[in-house]
């Protein structure tokens, strides 16, 4: 490999050729700072704050480092008087035209432009002028765009466009220019997804998700209502994170307490809907197999998918698994099940679930999502705003005792936890087919099955049969796979796991928001996903079908068995095609 010398600050160092200053300085230990950089996302060198000095034997000047090469003898400096007043500077244009409301923002204190602010002294800004103003678009059920506090990082153009849909640009030139969808539609009248990938990597408070905490407040305050909250098996491993704790910890028992001390009547497990799922959608998988239903079979877990596929494959809707997420078969159970035990009327009970999801919120409003009459689940938070609830509260997080979820929908297996990541789902399923087909005893661990690759496949042997399996993680990977079911599946795949996520639900758009620098340089995907490998392999039950209160629910309630009428008509649902959004 051909290598550059150059020195930065005065200390040598020799990087790969290609590389950009800002590649080198971070091999030094010299952290840049950045706003529009994303990295092999969003290299475009826009907002100018990564600016450095650098000497090519023709004196020192200004350069943006996340584009500028590195060249040989080349001399750097990242942090000189030039450097920071050119900064400063910057970030005063930048203020000129940003609704500096931060007290209010459900931004501040982590804010990548409020810290920069404080960083390099800018109070105000020195600039004063014609400052434009945009009315914010709440039109979805997920999140709002306030363009009042946008820097034009195109941050989140670069992850819509990573995530294939790209419904989202730059309009207009100059000073006149905004993010937005084109010909001024709302968003709700484009093929966006839902995913909130756009939210997670949004460096201010320019898009976040839709804040439903005040719908929870007034339910917990209302004596008439009988209040339960579900939480999905990723918060667990990201929750931590709004409260300082390293990023991978699992949290399981302090989220619990947590949830607790909000208020709530009772605090359930969504892993117990994701057993659930596995048991009907294994049944659903042999049934299709036997009747001649169409295959290769595809997973429903995750919201955005589901309207991915609605929007750009509604021809191929007929592979899609009719069971519900694991969030809508909680929210079933809660609102039939535990209804009746409890000697409650569905219509009193409000079912709340948190989310890394913020697809989820628009999942709730889903036709055929109601399996009492009513909606399934009645508010989706995601991680944020469940940690929001906690602090608003002073819940000293850290210091909670480790608290279990409360019966009936407490049991779950390590099968349901891996839910999570990318490839979970799949290889929970093949857990059960292993046990179900070929008589195995114990979990069968599929490593292939793991890690954040975007597209993964394996092949494995049921009741004599090789079934090959592919998992595709993000939008744009479900496309590649897509095209390919629509080709006429040359590859043979009979059974295919789908996340709207990069990486899963560990990755969500609801998730914790960590620095663009943290982004680039932790595998947040990789490091949340370990966690809830570990736990899934300290665990004594790993298999859904081990879960005793999956076979006890099916004992007592479904009680013709996985997929008869009774659990098809609360654990299953139905699509629409979307596609004229498209048009």
């Amino acid at each position: 490999m051909d290598m550059v010398n150059l020195k930065i600050n005065g200390i040598a160092v020799s990087v790969p050729k290609g590389s950009t200053i800002l590649d080198a300085a971070r091999q030094t230990g010299v952290e840049i700072p950045t706003l529009c950089y994303m990295k092999e996302k969003n290299e475009i060198g826009a907002c100018r704050i990564c600016i450095v000095e650098a000497n090519e034997g023709r004196g020192f000047r200004l350069v943006t480092s996340c584009v500028y090469p590195v060249s040989e003898g080349m001399e750097v400096l990242t942090n000189s008087d030039k450097v920071q007043k050119a900064r400063k500077t910057t970030l005063e244009l930048i203020l000129s035209t940003h609704d500096k409301s931060c007290l209010s923002c459900v931004r501040s204190t982590n804010c990548e432009l409020q810290r920069l602010c404080q960083k390099y002294g800018v109070e105000q800004t020195a600039f004063e002028g014609s400052k434009p103003h945009y009315e914010k678009d709440y039109s979805t059920a997920h999140l709002v765009r306030d363009n009042n506090k946008c820097i034009l990082c195109r941050r989140c153009v670069a992850a819509c466009k990573e995530q294939y849909v790209s419904v989202i640009g730059a309009n207009d030139r100059g000073f006149d220019t905004s993010i937005g969808q084109p010909f001024g539609l709302s968003l709700n009248s484009t093929p966006c997804i839902s995913c909130g990938q756009c939210t997670v990597v949004c460096p201010t408070g320019a898009l976040t998700e839709k804040d439903d905490t005040d719908k929870v407040w007034a339910a917990l305050a209302d004596p008439t209502k009988h209040v339960v909250v579900q939480t999905a098996p990723s918060i667990r491993a990201t929750i931590g994170e709004c409260f300082g704790m390293p990023i991978g910890s699992n949290v399981e028992g302090k989220l619990v307490a947590g949830l607790r001390r909000i208020g709530f009547d009772k605090v359930f497990d969504t892993d117990f809907g994701a057993d659930l799922t596995i048991v009907e959608e294994a049944n659903e998988l042999v049934e299709r197999i036997k009747n001649g239903g169409t295959l290769p079979m595809i997973t429903s877990c995750s919201p955005g998918w589901v309207k991915f596929c609605e929007l750009y494959y509604p021809e191929l809707l007929s592979h899609l698994s009719t069971c519900k997420s694991p969030q809508q078969m909680t929210g079933a159970v809660i609102k039939t099940y535990y209804a009746e035990k409890m000697g409650l009327e569905p219509k009193d009970i409000v079912s709340v679930s948190i989310m890394p999801c913020t697809a989820k919120k628009f999942e709730i409003g889903r036709d055929d999502q109601s399996a009492a009459g009513v909606p399934d689940v009645d508010i989706a938070l995601t991680t944020r705003e469940a940690a929001r609830m906690m602090q608003r509260l002073g819940v000293n997080f850290e210091a909670l005792p480790d608290e279990e979820f409360d019966s009936p929908l407490a049991d779950d297996t390590g099968a349901a936890v891996i839910f999570g990541a990318t490839g979970g789902v799949m290889e929970a399923a093949v857990r059960t087919a292993n046990a179900w087909l070929n008589g195995a005893k114990d979990a069968i661990e599929v490593e292939a099955l793991r890690g954040t690759a975007p597209i993964k496949e394996t092949t494995v042997n049921l009741a004599g049969n090789d079934i090959k399996l592919v998992v595709a993680s993000g939008a744009a990977a479900a496309k590649q796979v897509m095209d390919k079911l629509a080709a006429g599946n040359p590859d043979g795949w009979g059974f295919i796991e789908i996340m709207g996520c990069p990486g899963g639900c560990v990755n969500g758009g609801g998730q914790p928001i960590q620095p663009q620098y943290i982004r680039d340089t932790v595998d947040l995907k990789a490091v949340r996903a370990k966690a809830l490998y570990d736990q899934d392999k300290a665990m004594e039950l790993r298999m859904s079908h081990e879960s005793p209160m999956i076979k006890k629910i099916y004992e007592e309630w479904y009680t013709e068995g996985f997929g008869g009428e009774k659990a098809h008509h609360a654990l299953h649902t139905s699509y629409t095609p979307r596609e004229k959004y498209r048009k």
